[in-house]
Order: C-alpha cells, then sequence, then structure tokens
C-alpha cells in the first residue's frame, strides 16, 4: 500500500484531511461516544483505502498525463510481420500465439482508442446543401434488426406535416433516446417525406434493414417523465389487430385472448394503450385498445336493437334452480357407507314450469349487473392463498343436464371433511324425519320473504307455493369451518359472488358434441317436472339440442367470468381434471381481482 502514497502531494489530501477529523473534532464533543464513533469509523481500513486511491487519481489527472503511444495495435501488427520472415525458433512461436490471441488484440485495440481520446460514434456528415434558413434539424441514425422500430406516425390535420404519434416503450426508438413524440420526419434514408402518406412511410420503414437514416426535425419537448406502469390486467375479450380498422399501425398491435395478462406499460394515450404480455422478455411494449375506447366501441354496437333483444332472451331461457332432498341410495354413483348431509339434486324447472311456478331470480339488482357489463379488462394482481385463509368458494356453472351435480357429488364423496355444500331455506312445512338444519333450514314465508328484500338470499324461487332459496350465511357457515363450499347456480348469479369475501373460483362444465352426447347420456336420465313427483326421464334430442344451445349462450354471454372450462365428455376424467385445478387453487399464486386482495 506504501506505492499509493508516493505521488501524494504536499497539500494535504481526502484522506489526511478525514483522518485528522476525529482529533479535531475531540474538543467540540460533549459526549466521549461520539469521539469513539467517528475514530471507528474513519479508522475503517476499506474506507481508508479508497480515500488513498481517491487522493492518487486526483494527483494523476493534475499530472495531466499523455500516452507514450496510440498506436499499439499496428505496432503489434508490424512485429508479427518481421517475425513471420524470421527463423521460427520456439520462443518466436509462442511470441506469435500469443499476438494472434483475440484477447490481446482487443487489449490493444481499447488502449489505442483511450490513448487517442477515441470515444465519440462515427455520425453521417451533414448535408451538404442544408439551408440555413432551414428550422434545426436531427439526422438520426438506427439500427433496424427483425423488430420494428416501435414508434407510429401521423399527419398533422392542418400543415401535413409527418409527426412522430407515439414512442413504444421498449422498443428500439425508445431505448435510443433520440427520438420523442412531437418529433417531425423529414426524411427517411435520404427520401423525402413532405408529399407521402403515413402509409406509404410505413412501407419505407418495413421494407428498410439494417441502419435507418431519419432527418427530424424537433418538436417541442415536454419535461413531465412518464412513469413505467407496474399494473397487471386480465382480458375479457379476444382481440386481433389485424381485424382492427381503427388501429393506427396494426404491425404495432398486441394479440391477445380472453384470460391473457397484460402487463400496461403505458396510459399516456386516452384511446391507445401500450402493453406486453406478461412474463414476456422482450421489453418492447405494443398497442392495444384503452378499456375507455373498448367500453365505447361495444357501447356504440349495444346501442342497436339487437343485444337488448339477446339479452332478454337469455334470461327467459335461463331454468330455475330448486333444490329437493332424494334418497342418495337411488343414485348409480353412490357409494356405500357414505351419506352426504344437505346434499340435494338441482331441481330445473322447465319454460313450461315456469308459467304455474313464480321464478324470482331474474331481481332488479341483478338485471343492473347485466346490462352494466361490458367486458373489457380487469385489473389483477398475484395471489396466494395464507395457510390459515378462508378457502375460495367453487362454483360450477353448466346448463341442465351437463353433469354439475354428479361432478359436486364425486366431490363430497372424495373428501367429506374438505367439501361441503350448502343447506337450504325454505317456507314449505316440515316433513316427518326431517331435521331443521339437516335437509332444511326451516323458515316462516313471512320471514323468507324478509329476508328476500333484505337480500339475505344469493338466488331463489317459488315452487307450489313455498320458497326455495340458498342464503349467503350458509356460505359463510362453510367457510367458517375451513371447508370448500361448493354452489351451482345460475351464471347471472356469479356477479352476487365476486367479491373478497369469497373470491369465488368459476369453473363452466361444457357439454361435449352432440354426438358424444347420444353415446355417452343413453342410459342416463333427466330430472323434469313432468308430474307432481319430480320424475326421471330419459334425454331426447330437444334435450340436447337445448344443452348445446344453452351452454353457448352461457358461454357468450359470461365467459369472461369462467376460469377454468371443462368439457364433460367423460365423467370420470372430467372429474380428475376437476380435483387437480382444485388443488391449485389452494396451492399455486392465481391472478386475482384487486379489489378482491386490497380490502
Amino acid at each position: 500500500m506504501p506505492a499509493l502514497t508516493t505521488g501524494v502531494a504536499h497539500e494535504p489530501g481526502l484522506y489526511e484531511l478525514l483522518a485528522a477529523l476525529p482529533s479535531k473534532l475531540k474538543p467540540h464533543t460533549s459526549h466521549p461516544e461520539e469521539t469513539t464513533f467517528l475514530q471507528g469509523m474513519f479508522g475503517e481500513k476499506s474506507l481508508q483505502l479508497l480515500f488513498l486511491i481517491h487522493d492518487e487519481l486526483q494527483h494523476y489527472e493534475e499530472c495531466k498525463p499523455a500516452p507514450v503511444l496510440n498506436n499499439a495495435e499496428s505496432l503489434c501488427s508490424q512485429l508479427t510481420d518481421e517475425l513471420q520472415g524470421k527463423p521460427l525458433n520456439q520462443e518466436i512461436k509462442e511470441l506469435l500465439k500469443l499476438l494472434a490471441k483475440p484477447q490481446l488484440k482487443s487489449l490493444l485495440s481499447v488502449h489505442d482508442m483511450v490513448a487517442q481520446k477515441n470515444y465519440d460514434p462515427e455520425l453521417p456528415p451533414m448535408p451538404e446543401d442544408m439551408n440555413d434558413d432551414e428550422d434545426s434539424v436531427k439526422i438520426i441514425r438506427l439500427v433496424k434488426n427483425k423488430e420494428p422500430l416501435g414508434a407510429t406516425i401521423k399527419q398533422d390535420d392542418f400543415t401535413g406535416a409527418i409527426l412522430v404519434a407515439r414512442i413504444m416503450k421498449g422498443g428500439a426508438a425508445d431505448r435510443s433516446g433520440l427520438i420523442h413524440v412531437g418529433d417531425e420526419l423529414k426524411e427517411v434514408n435520404g427520401i423525402p417525406v413532405d408529399d407521402k402518406k403515413p402509409e406509404e412511410i410505413i412501407r419505407i420503414l418495413v421494407q428498410s434493414q439494417g441502419a435507418i437514416t431519419f432527418k427530424i426535425v424537433p418538436g417541442a419537448t415536454d419535461d413531465v417523465i412518464s412513469k413505467e406502469a407496474k399494473m397487471f390486467v386480465k382480458a375479457l375479450f379476444d382481440y386481433d389487430p389485424k381485424d382492427d380498422k381503427a388501429i393506427p399501425c396494426k404491425e404495432a398491435g398486441l394479440a391477445f385472448k380472453r384470460g391473457s395478462i397484460l402487463q400496461i406499460m403505458s396510459q399516456d394515450d386516452a384511446t391507445w394503450w401500450q402493453a406486453k404480455h406478461e412474463g414476456d422478455a422482450n421489453p418492447r411494449a405494443c398497442l392495444i385498445p384503452s378499456k375507455q375506447f373498448q367500453e365505447r366501441r361495444l357501447a356504440l354496437r349495444s346501442s342497436s336493437a339487437i343485444l337488448p333483444i339477446q339479452r332478454s332472451s337469455i334470461r327467459r331461457s335461463y331454468d330455475v334452480a330448486v333444490e329437493f332432498v332424494e334418497e342418495i341410495e337411488e343414485d348409480p354413483d353412490f357409494i356405500s357407507g357414505y351419506h352426504l348431509v344437505g346434499f340435494r339434486r338441482s331441481f330445473r324447472l322447465s319454460r313450461k314450469d315456469k308459467k304455474t311456478n313464480k321464478s324470482m331470480y331474474e331481481c332488479k339488482k341483478s338485471e343492473i349487473y347485466d346490462t352494466a357489463d361490458v367486458p373489457t379488462y380487469e385489473e389483477v394482481t398475484k395471489y396466494q392463498r395464507p395457510s390459515k385463509a378462508k378457502h375460495r368458494v367453487v362454483v360450477l356453472v353448466g346448463p341442465t343436464g351437463v353433469g354439475l351435480n354428479e361432478l359436486k357429488r364425486k366431490l363430497l364423496i372424495s373428501d367429506p371433511e374438505h367439501f361441503s355444500v350448502t343447506i337450504p331455506h325454505t317456507s314449505r312445512p316440515k316433513k316427518n324425519l326431517e331435521n331443521d338444519g339437516v335437509e332444511y333450514h326451516f323458515i316462516s314465508k313471512h320471514l323468507f320473504e324478509t329476508d328476500i328484500h333484505n337480500n339475505k338470499f344469493i338466488e331463489f324461487g317459488e315452487y307450489k307455493g313455498n320458497y326455495y332459496g340458498t342464503s349467503f350465511d350458509s356460505i359463510r357457515s362453510i367457510l367458517s369451518r375451513n371447508k370448500v363450499c361448493l354452489l351451482d347456480v345460475q351464471p347471472h348469479i356469479l356477479k352476487h359472488l365476486r367479491t373478497a369475501e369469497f373470491k369465488p373460483f368459476i369453473v363452466f362444465v361444457k357439454p361435449p358434441t352432440i354426438e358424444r352426447l347420444r353415446e355417452t347420456r343413453i342410459n342416463a336420465k333427466l330430472i323434469s317436472r313432468k308430474d307432481d313427483k319430480g320424475s326421471a326421464k330419459p334425454f331426447t334430442e330437444e334435450d340436447f339440442q337445448e344443452m348445446l344451445a344453452t351452454a353457448q349462450t352461457m358461454e357468450n354471454q359470461y365467459g369472461h367470468l369462467f376460469e377454468k372450462v371443462i368439457v364433460n365428455d367423460s365423467l370420470s376424467e372430467a372429474f380428475a381434471e376437476l380435483r387437480v385445478s382444485l388443488k391449485q387453487v389452494e396451492m399455486d399464486t392465481q391472478w386475482l381481482p384487486v379489489s378482491w386482495t386490497h380490502t
């Protein structure tokens, strides 16, 4: 270390000043621990070495050193040429081998660049015919590989000038820091663009490879620095920029599917956001329609009479679910030894039945949700269930006859200590051998209507003058016992369940093709209220057609809410797939709406 101090000037350096600081401050300190602290801090060996190095570099700069030579690389080449003409003994061979190493050549090249102070990049020469009265211009050269430049242009409506409309985050233009929004484009590769349309200029850029030279008049600079957004959203619709006539540049668009997780990189433009797929290593952002713009487009489409008619028909086509107790032993899937308390089969009233049995499922609140729902994007965040947190509610959705109850029953039988179903409420009188809180919660009709008014039911209906329904409290009761609550509801009810309290995992059970339905349901039966007992009947061709049509309607209207879609081609395979998904929900990290995790 003494070699570092040999050249220290007579004036005290930073090291000497700071080393003497504790003793200088000692008369001014009232507490001994302060002096001890300062001595310990400035006596640290690594800190002293840094101070010494600083002083030596300062002295080195003051001496203004000059390189011995600035052409070491060329001298190396000359030496190699001379040695090649000499008799090759062992020493010369070893030296030639050393001089030929790329590492040494690179080191000598860097040495010459530093010695010559040749740090600046080589810029293209300024045009000789430049007009002195012309606005200040920038000559920019960017290297374009296979990726787009990451900038879009537009034509000013009043002046006709070609302006940079936006810079894509992470793109080549953004990384260069040389092109900015508002800059006026004058030339591309020496070709004037004043008389060209944006589409023609884009074609020139697309066809160009390698270095591209731009002549630009800088626009007004904006001192406001846009911060990179950290927001993630779940796409609730499919999008392909190739089919979007409104996008300013189709090549800059980002295609995605419903359910894709997107990272929003910029929302500076109210119409076109910049985004990329979550987890994509490519830093370059692409264009997607903003939430406001997409909602406005969908609102314009729905302003016609078609969509309201479709929504009205959808509501009329849904069956009403009323739960009835059945003897478990009559079911072919029954496993001896298990008594599934509270389990009951969903009994769907057909449209003919609804003429004589009033349904209250289509309440006013639900209709408001349906008509206000414009699926675009939903802000999401990563979530992993804490070990002691309540389970997410598992909601099964699907058309009548698709196998919802069979899947629920298999889950219950597979692990009755982990899964449970709600016990419904009813206003009908209790029958013999029935127990309150086991088959049903029996309450008076007046109290049932009061609870309806107070929005205590998720869904409810009236059958033969009696009310039946599922309450929110029945779900909370299951969750409080650290069990997974299994629900089977109509899709328009999902909006009421999508809260931070329930965090529903929504599974859409979809029927297979009609050919597979004919094969797999040939011996199955459908519960139908053709008589007072609610007897079972074989599936008909009409039942298959209605099942497929209802499934398609559900998926079109509510598909953006489904987190998992299972095709029930084989009950055993569908059940196995469902079990795997439910295990992942409990163990793995998922993307959930921000509102569910920030309460």
